[in-house]
């Protein structure tokens, strides 16, 4: 199998991150401290996760970041924007998710990045006020500006690439409409200001205007629809969203698979949070929760197959909650109540009580996809970037078919398609070749030798 050719990391990369608050400063904090060496990157499958190669008597499993050429933690350069102008020392100190003595070995490194004034509407986040923020005659204008600001950061901070990944605010839930269509239609629509095109989807323009990669943590339409993916597709930009799954859609990606492998009932599932960082209050909207619980609530009919299985899953009950509690913080608790049903329907319950700092889980999520969305681009991969549907509540996919949500299912496309792109075989644990070995015995290579019980004879007696 041969080899796709990568460019390598050679070189700065430019993190870009509309909206750095919470998330943005714990990942930056957290690859700041992993540079000298004070922290372990947790959580992240590019650094710390190893990848099997070939079969199994092999024994071939490097470190992901040894196998494919990610970029080195210490080419990363942050910068963004934001409505409030603090620095990410200062943003750290008020999320409050790291303790201060825990990020002070990197507060001047912390100081040193300030967020340029953002793109901002408040129609569309609500509950949050801007103290700085972008002014122009029209929304093509704040695209325009974006682009220059693109253009300055690598500039003055020497990057040879740029990464794009939204870490804002949770906006209104929006439909498509003729302007996301089309991309003359989208690009008329930004000089027309209609209401249409929320912030986020002027960050995701600019970025793949500028040939940058975009990913989109957030609910919000960003870059999911046809105008921006035929836009990604042209100027070679691969994009991938949306909304990071973290904590209780993570949790159901991998229950709602059980259920189903065992063939077992569900007649409901009650979920609901309290959280009080700045998330929880801009979902204290409507609106914006509603953006929110359409990637929650998304998850359970793709990996049920309600299709398939309507006397298991056709018609169960399912609620979804978030709770604005200023005390709890980023320690956001989520609680499920999961009714299931076994042999002869008889009733059975799950209960599960996930205590967990949302932008904890978040950072890891960042800093993957900064890393493989830099490797997509370089491999040339354009477009979509459905193998990443793993970092997220609500994938994109291609329009013609539904995005995979079983999370152990998304593992499996990410591993075969590092495996692709570095000319190894995909693994699908088939098996065959460990009952016959002649049917897995690569050519030129020694056929494993079969298993055979060691037996130990025991006197009698003893």
């Amino acid at each position: 199998m041969s080899k796709h050719t990568i460019q390598p990391a050679e070189g700065k990369l430019g993190v870009l991150l509309p909206g750095m608050g919470a998330v943005a400063s714990t990942f930056i904090a957290g690859v700041e401290l992993i540079k000298k060496g004070l922290a372990t990157p947790k959580g992240s499958l590019s650094q710390l996760q190893r990848i099997r190669l070939g079969k199994r008597y092999e024994n071939r499993s490097p470190l992901i970041k040894e196998f494919v050429p990610i970029a080195d933690l210490e080419n990363l350069v942050f910068g963004g924007w934001d409505i409030f102008e603090d620095s990410v020392w200062d943003a750290a100190i008020n999320a409050g998710v790291l303790r201060e003595d825990q990020i002070k070995p990197v507060k001047k490194e912390l100081e040193a990045i300030v967020p340029m004034p953002a793109v901002f509407d408040q129609s569309y986040v609500v509950n949050l006020k801007a103290k700085q923020k972008k002014t122009g005659k029209n929304k093509m204008d704040l695209a325009e500006q974006l682009m220059k600001d693109m253009e300055l950061f690598k500039k003055n901070n020497g990057c040879d690439r740029l990464v794009m990944v939204w870490c804002g605010s949770t906006e209104v839930y929006m439909e498509r409409t003729a302007v996301h269509e089309t991309i003359e239609a989208f690009e008329q629509g930004l000089r027309d200001n209609v209401k249409e095109i929320p912030p986020s989807s002027i960050y995701a323009y600019a970025a793949i205007k500028s040939g940058v990669p975009y990913a989109n943590g957030a609910p919000n339409l960003s870059a999911d629809f046809p105008a921006l993916v035929e836009l990604a597709e042209q100027n070679g930009v691969p994009i991938c969203g949306k909304d990071f799954k973290t904590g209780q859609t993570m949790i159901k990606t991998v229950m709602a698979p059980a259920f189903k492998m065992r063939m077992l009932g569900l007649a409901g599932w009650y979920s609901t949070n309290i959280l009080g960082n700045r998330d929880g209050e801009v979902l204290d909207d409507p609106g914006s929760f509603l953006s929110k619980e359409k990637t929650k609530t998304s998850v359970l009919d793709a990996c049920l197959d309600t299709k398939k299985y309507p006397d298991l899953y056709g018609n169960y009950f399912h609620k979804v909650r978030i709770e604005y509690y200023p005390p709890r913080g980023d320690e956001k608790e989520g609680w499920d109540n999961i009714d299931i049903t076994g042999w002869l329907d008889m009733p059975m319950q799950i209960k599960i009580n996930f205590l967990c700092r949302d932008s904890i889980l978040a950072a890891p999520l960042v800093l993957d996809l900064v890393m493989f969305l830099d490797l997509a681009k370089r491999s040339k991969l354009k477009g979509i970037q459905e193998w990443l549907s793993f970092y997220f509540k609500a994938p994109q996919a291609r329009p013609d078919l539904e995005p995979e949500h079983d999370l152990f299912v998304q593992h499996m496309k990410f591993s075969n398609t590092l495996r692709l792109l570095m000319g190894e075989e995909v693994i699908d644990h088939s098996g065959l070749d460990y009952y016959d070995t002649e049917l897995g015995t690569p050519e030129g290579a020694e056929a494993p030798k079969p298993y055979v019980k060691e037996e130990k004879l025991v006197a009698q007696g003893e």
